[in-house]
């Protein structure tokens, strides 16, 4: 692998993770009331995107990057819409 490539899976690696915090604290908690839902809509269908965009140009660390943090940011934005 050549250095280019670790550093776009390194960088994947670190911004898909770090949603991993907020997505247990909200699970376990229920509570999002510091968080945005406008945001969080936003960001979701963001993430969609970016994931077409990595499956189409067939880039593994674009697509397993945003699968995963869809993974971690779609329960949050579900239970922000549940509580409001």
């Amino acid at each position: 692998m050549e250095w280019i490539s670790l550093i776009g899976y390194l960088a994947a690696c670190l911004t898909t993770l770090s949603f991993l915090p907020q997505a247990i604290k909200v699970i376990t908690t229920r509570n999002t009331q510091g968080i945005s839902g406008l945001m969080y809509v936003m960001f979701v269908c963001g993430l969609v995107m970016w994931l077409i965009y990595g499956l189409l140009i067939e880039d593994t660390a674009v697509s397993m990057a945003n699968f995963l943090t869809l993974v971690f940011a779609l329960p949050i934005l579900v239970i922000k819409l549940r509580r409001g």
